[in-house]
């Protein structure tokens, strides 16, 4: 099957309705080029630093705007439109980072809980803790569309391989990390994660990206980007404002790159000792 895929990259500010327009007038700009699948990026709905200020507008998947904005974009252009994320309210005062899949009905085909939340002290002074806020989704997910099987991440699930590698085992032809990286850990780590994650498993990966400086002051790394199963990047953008970039996904790709290189076949569990320290000498301590 050979489709174009596109990933829309934003610059996200703390208005909900904002944001959701500018999604609008992206993913219509992806659907028109030709785009049968569009991804935007993780907290499309918003990037807001304050948490009291994030808390107040939140809202439950049944009335947020992103998630009812993404079902009539999907039935209007007929397309699979993958949110890459949005933060949504849950009952117990915690927030899932949630992404959604809708099909060309408009229907929510599926939803994928963010699983492994940024809890990381950078050299900066950067210091973030999702888990303090976020609740920590359980389950991977892969969606099987009409043109190919799709797994989900978000952001830091790309530096967990064993998510991806479980998606993959389960028929995942294209692996995605819509994310709003840090500027410090995109420049030393974006590009050469994306193209390990394609490059193990043989797999696409499609990664919308937040982008630029935003209103409440974080600067996210951009360069969204999409990536085929040998590792060569297909399409990237650039590190700040609003971008669309696509790509002809051929998932006879996937299965030329898996049969030269059929890691996930020849994959073996095994058993892990751990060998007694040495002193000086050689004598065992």
């Amino acid at each position: 099957m050979v489709f174009k895929a596109a990933a829309v990259q934003m610059c996200s500010g703390v208005d909900s309705e904002k944001n959701a327009a500018s999604m609008a007038r992206l993913v219509r700009e992806a659907a028109a080029a030709g785009a049968v699948y569009v991804q935007t990026p993780e907290m499309t709905g918003a990037v807001q630093k304050d948490r009291p200020g994030l808390m107040a507008v939140l809202r439950d998947e049944d009335t947020d705007l992103i998630v009812k904005t993404g079902s009539d974009l999907a039935r209007e252009l007929g397309i699979h439109l993958h949110v890459g994320s949005t933060a949504i309210k849950l009952g117990d005062g915690k927030i899932a980072n949630r992404a959604f899949l809708f099909g060309p009905d408009g229907e929510k085909i599926t939803s994928y809980d963010k699983i492994h939340m940024f809890d990381v002290d950078l050299d900066n002074g950067e210091s973030w803790r999702e888990s303090s806020v976020y609740r920590p989704g359980t389950r991977a997910v892969v969606a099987d569309l009409p043109f190919a099987k799709v797994g989900f991440g978000v952001c830091y699930d790309v530096r967990f391989p064993h998510l991806f590698r479980a998606e993959a085992m389960a028929g995942a032809e294209i692996l995605t990390t819509p994310a709003a990286f840090t500027k410090q850990t995109g420049e030393a780590h974006w590009e050469i994660l994306l193209r390990a994650r394609a490059i193990e498993n043989g797999a696409y990966v499609i990664s919308a990206a937040q982008a630029g400086v935003h209103e409440d002051g974080r600067e996210t790394f951009g360069h969204s980007m999409i990536v085929d199963p040998w590792g060569k990047v297909l399409a990237s953008a650039g590190g700040s404002g609003e971008a669309v970039v696509m790509a002809e996904i051929d998932t006879a790709a996937v299965k030329a790159a898996r049969a030269k290189i059929p890691n996930l076949k020849n994959g073996r569990d095994f058993e892990l000792d751990l060998a007694p320290a040495l002193a000086k000498g050689g004598v065992t301590v």
